[in-house]
C-alpha cells in the first residue's frame, strides 16, 4: 500500500507549497488544518492545477494524522504544543514526523528575522516532547521559499536533515530528493536543528533588504549525490 504524507497545518503557504510538491512527484498527500473544509478546499485547488490522477485530499489535523505514514508540521510555533498535544493518541507507530517549524518572533507578533528562545534549544527538540514512544521526528525543509514551492520550477536549494533517527532521516532525505533542484544533506544530530532553524530568520532578512522571495542556501565543497 502507498504511504500517505500528511502535511499539518497544510493549508498555509509553506504547507501548500509542500503538498503542491509531493503530489506532482506522485505521492499521496492529506492536507490537515484546524478547518476540514478549508483544506479540503485547498485540496481540491491543487488537484485542479497540478491536473493527472493526482492523489491530494484534505482533512482535520487530527484525521490527517491518524491516516499518515508521514507527517509534516508546517504550523507557527504559536500552535505546535498545542497541535501535538491535541494528536498523542492518534499517531500511528513508526509514523515519521517532519518538522520543519522555525521558532520565529513573528509568531507572537514580533519581529520576523528574530528567533524566540526555546527552552529545549530548537522547535523540533520542543516537538519531539510532545511525541508518544514509537514515532520519530527529523528537522528539514526549514529553508525553501514557500513562494518556490508552489510552482513546479526546479528550487535551487540544500535542504539540511537532522534527526537522531535513521529511518526519520532517510525518509525525509528521501521527500527532498523528490523536489527538482534540492539536494538534501545530513545536517547530523537533533540537536543541530537549532542552526539550521535560525538560518530561516537570516533568509528572511535577505529576502526584505534585497526584495525577492527566493532567498535559500547552497553548500560547496559536498559531493552533488542528491
Amino acid at each position: 500500500m502507498a504511504r500517505k504524507i500528511a502535511i499539518l497545518g497544510g493549508t498555509g503557504p509553506e504547507g501548500s507549497g509542500l503538498a503542491n510538491r509531493f503530489a506532482r512527484a506522485g505521492e499521496t498527500v492529506v492536507i490537515g488544518s484546524r478547518d476540514a473544509a478549508r483544506a479540503q478546499e485547498v485540496a481540491a485547488k491543487l488537484r485542479s492545477e497540478i491536473g493527472g490522477a493526482v492523489q491530494v485530499e484534505g482533512a482535520d489535523n487530527a484525521g490527517a494524522a491518524a491516516q499518515c505514514d508521514v507527517a509534516f508540521l508546517t504550523i507557527p510555533f504559536s500552535g505546535q504544543a498545542a497541535l501535538l498535544k491535541s494528536l498523542k493518541s492518534v499517531w500511528k507507530p513508526g509514523t515519521v514526523v517532519i518538522d520543519t517549524t522555525v521558532p520565529l518572533m513573528a509568531s507572537v507578533g514580533g519581529s520576523p528575522t528574530r528567533m524566540l528562545g526555546v527552552w529545549q534549544g530548537s522547535a523540533a527538540e520542543a516537538a519531539r516532547e510532545f511525541l508518544p514512544h514509537g514515532v520519530t521526528i527529523a528537522a528539514a525543509f526549514h529553508n525553501l521559499s514557500a513562494e518556490l514551492l508552489a510552482g513546479n520550477a526546479a528550487v535551487e536549494c540544500d535542504v539540511l536533515v537532522c534527526s537522531d533517527d535513521e529511518k526519520a532521516k532517510q525518509v525525509a532525505s528521501e521527500l527532498a530528493g523528490k523536489i527538482p533542484g534540492v539536494r538534501a544533506l545530513n545536517g547530523g544530530k537533533l540537536e543541530q536543528a537549532r542552526i539550521v532553524e535560525s538560518v530561516t530568520a537570516l533568509l528572511i532578512g535577505l529576502n526584505i533588504r534585497y526584495k525577492v522571495h527566493s532567498a535559500g542556501v547552497r553548500f560547496t565543497g559536498v559531493p552533488l549525490q542528491r
